[in-house]
């Protein structure tokens, strides 16, 4: 679940920055769609606004990116004045041919970081979490063993990816020789994945050392936001989740966001089919048990409901402005040192100089990315396949930096 810049060969939550990227050249199933404005707002005389030309730069690098391979994308693009409009190429299901509904549905991968370090960040605000406090100070006895030390770690430095801990799942594009005894290893098989809860993830990671913990650079570790899920159900007495979803998901109205239940493996709701590579074998993966993400990246959304995620949070309708602003105090990123990582959000680098600000996730089946402009443009892009080759992620990269250029 990310937004890295380099290519993985095999799908995990991917890193953090401006994309995740992780893929495999897929079928030539992939067949362009034209066009589709979905939901435009109306001027005052009633005409819909018509868009922008820099919409036909988007959609000709993500017709760039099906004939590369990937069977579809979605971009959803929500900008003040225009309301909120749709473009898309190729599929969002190889059987049928059909593109990806308006309204799909996808796995949003490390996108749900964001959403977990809100919920924190509201907690700071109500004096219930302070950053600068240990890990172990909170969650007693969780972080020790082999060289792990709780006390060493704060809270901030699980929200930044500063805390040196060892990821429990191996990154994607990992050397075999390169990877850690009992790290997980995903979508490798056609098997599906069985259930894990937190404390066993947790487990894995503790099973491991820790990395150098510098606190000047991000060094992207699912593990501090599996303890993030902790922290949360710890000091509200609730479960991660049912936090996110009455603190954010209800009370934005983002009817198409949830987080699995435990034990769920279907998408709910109109959604497209995403697909990666096992072998030599293009593999629908859209339903298994996300347990693994939990509270990495377990989550599903539209790309209309990112849009409003993101704006809201960054208009400061979600946190203070205090919090806001330490959210967006940033440090490089291991997976890509031009974009900064702060405390759940990422600063996109772009060929525009914008300063745009989001997150991204990658997941097997699933890659989003995007973000939100100072004027309030916000720009969500969904591919259904992770890129794996470096046609294929050159061409995401394309596509997703003239998207969050564009006017």
């Amino acid at each position: 679940m990310t937004t890295s810049r380099r290519h993985a060969k095999s799908a995990v939550i991917a890193g953090a920055a401006a994309l995740a990227l992780m893929t495999t050249a897929c079928d030539d199933a992939a067949k362009s769609a034209p066009p589709t404005d979905a939901k435009n707002s109306a001027s005052p005389t009633g005409a819909a606004k018509p868009a922008p030309s820099s919409d036909a730069t988007t959609q000709r690098r993500i017709d760039a990116v099906a004939e590369q391979g990937i069977p579809g994308v979605q971009v959803v693009i929500s900008d003040p004045g225009r309301g909120t409009r749709i473009l898309r190429a190729g599929t969002g299901n190889t059987d049928t041919g059909k593109p990806f509904p308006d309204d799909a549905r996808v796995r949003i991968g490390s996108n749900t970081k964001a959403f977990v370090a809100t919920v924190v960040m509201q907690l700071v605000d109500e004096g219930r979490v302070d950053l600068n406090r240990s890990v172990e100070h909170y969650l007693p006895g969780r972080v020790r063993g082999n060289g792990n030390d709780g006390s060493r770690v704060k809270i901030r430095d699980l929200l930044q990816h500063t805390s040196g801990l060892t990821d429990y799942v191996a990154a994607g594009g990992t050397k075999p020789e390169d990877i850690k005894p009992g790290q997980l290893r995903l979508a490798e098989s056609e098997e599906p994945q069985r259930h894990y809860t937190p404390d066993e993830l947790l487990k894995i990671a503790m099973s491991l050392p820790p990395g150098p913990a510098a606190k000047d650079s991000a060094v992207y570790s699912n593990t501090n936001y599996i303890l993030l899920g902790m922290l949360i159900e710890k000091v509200t007495g609730h479960p991660a989740p049912e936090e996110i979803t009455t603190r954010i998901i209800d009370r934005l109205g983002l009817k198409n966001t949830y987080f699995p239940k435990s034990g769920e493996t279907d998408i709910r709701g109109p959604h497209a089919r995403g697909y990666h590579r096992i072998g030599e074998k293009q593999v629908d993966v859209t339903d298994g048990d996300v347990s693994w993400a939990y509270t990495a990246g377990a989550m599903v959304a539209t790309g209309a409901d990112l849009n409003t995620f993101f704006t809201a949070l960054l208009h400061g309708d979600l946190v203070s402005k205090d919090r806001l602003a330490e959210m967006k105090r940033t440090v490089p990123l291991n997976k890509d040192p031009k974009d900064g990582y702060g405390l759940g959000l990422v600063r996109v680098h772009n060929s525009c100089g914008k300063e745009i600000w989001g997150h991204g996730g990658g997941i097997p089946g699933f890659m989003t990315a995007g973000g939100v402009d100072p004027k309030g443009r916000a720009v969500a892009l969904t591919f259904n396949h992770v890129p794996m080759s470096e046609k294929s992620n050159e061409a995401v990269m394309r596509a997703v930096d003239a998207a969050v250029c564009g006017d």
